[in-house]
């Protein structure tokens, strides 16, 4: 009896050195950088372990000329292991936005964030009170067009990815956003994860205007280039900055697949999609993005999920294994405060003239909510046709993040 438990107890550590040989063999560490954004080679087997985000992310105003389109990527057939409809964020600017389609996207458990109100060019050189009536301008806007409360409203991404040195990031601490996803990344053959800004940013700052003192505890999601050696098409951080539009819509998910399996394979570090309408004006390119994303379906360890969701799953990770009952990435209760919007919307058609111009024009918006008296902008967020009415008050001497928020949903309510 003894020597058969000697053998039996032989035959398991037999086992066990096997299933360890087998997963040295499985398991190859990429060797060519290792600090923390990248798969160290002591802890890279998590990485092996994890799910490969997807971040689809929209750019700008969105309207007539996008919504559709944007329907037929969250079509409700595409779904995450869980049995989830794939949800994406939208980094949304205010002129030519219809708040009902905004509106209604957050009802359905997309994230909505702040691209500013005018996308003026130069911002990143200008002061803290620009970026404070951009930024905060915009979540106030959102949230009296389109109810979109204040506290869902975590991440902003500043106009042509400049971000505002310094400047931008005080404001993001001050008003109690999580996260910036202005920064782009010039070409690597090993993605960069989400990286926060308790240290240096750990790679080149293509932009140039990337903060330089330290943001304890705020998050930096940055825009990987897309690039494939092998094809035409150069170096982007945008999808249609790519030089794509002379290939058909197989060489386009040729593109895609190869370009995402850089991540896949290596470092699974999240694969950001960040889009203009522009993308979605050119038949070839769509066909070839809906080829693609069809073809992830195939994959079982692929997740579709917000910038929220994926940062909330990087700061307490759970294996493939566990994601099935992940209460951040579940559907089962609403995750959104935003309420179904109306049927049919008010079109407003109002009086609009930038302080800079001396020329009244037009503009046309559509809300669940009464028209306002003049079109919003900035310093009159709610469009009361007073000029400078808004007062965001620098919450770092009242009160810190949360108030910051708080402060949002005030202004709303008076």
């Amino acid at each position: 009896m003894r020597a058969l438990a000697v053998a039996l107890f032989g035959a398991a550590v037999c086992l066990v050195n096997a299933q360890q040989n087998k997963e040295e063999k499985e398991f190859k560490c990429p060797v060519e950088q290792g600090n923390g954004n990248f798969a160290d080679p002591v802890t890279c087997r998590r990485f092996y372990q994890t799910p490969q985000i997807i971040l689809l992310t929209f750019d700008g105003a969105v309207n007539l000329n996008n919504y559709e389109h944007y329907r037929k990527v969250f079509n409700g057939k595409r779904k995450n292991p869980n049995g989830c409809d794939i949800k994406g964020t939208f980094f949304i600017s205010h002129e030519y936005s219809n708040y009902q389609q905004i509106q209604t996207l957050a009802n359905d458990g997309h994230e909505i964030a702040v691209e500013t109100i005018s996308l003026q060019m130069g911002l990143q050189d200008k002061g803290y009170e620009e970026w404070v009536g951009e930024m905060i301008g915009m979540r106030s806007i959102l949230k009296h067009f389109s109810n979109v409360s204040a506290n869902e409203i975590n991440g902003m991404r500043a106009p042509f990815l400049k971000p505002g040195r310094n400047t931008q990031y005080k404001v993001i601490e001050d008003f109690g956003f999580i996260y910036d996803s202005s920064v782009s990344v010039p070409p690597s053959p090993i993605p960069v994860w989400p990286y926060t800004l308790d240290y240096k940013i750990p790679h080149e700052c293509k932009s140039g205007t990337c903060p330089t003192k330290s943001f304890p505890g705020i998050w930096e999601v940055p825009l990987n280039a897309h690039f494939v050696e092998s094809y035409e098409g150069g170096h982007c951080p945008y999808m249609d900055q790519c030089v794509l539009h002379n290939h058909d819509a197989e060489d386009v998910f040729a593109w895609l697949q190869e370009d995402f399996e850089r991540y896949y394979y290596q470092n699974k570090a999240p694969y950001m999609m960040p889009f203009h309408t522009n993308w979605f004006q050119i038949k070839e390119l769509e066909r070839g993005l809906h080829k693609f994303l069809d073809w992830t379906q195939t994959l079982p360890d692929v997740w579709f999920v917000t910038i929220t969701q994926a940062l909330t799953w990087i700061t307490d990770p759970k294996t493939n294994k566990q994601l099935g009952g992940y209460e951040p990435w579940n559907c089962k209760s609403k995750s959104t405060q935003t309420p179904k919007p109306c049927n049919i919307s008010n079109k407003c058609a109002l009086a609009f003239k930038e302080p800079t111009s001396n020329i009244s024009d037009t503009r046309y918006m559509e809300t669940c909510f009464d028209c306002p008296a003049v079109y919003p902008w900035l310093g009159d967020s709610h469009g009361s046709g007073i000029p400078g009415r808004d007062n965001y008050i620098d919450q770092s001497e009242g009160g810190g993040a949360s108030a910051g928020r708080d402060q949002g949903d005030e202004e709303e309510q008076k």
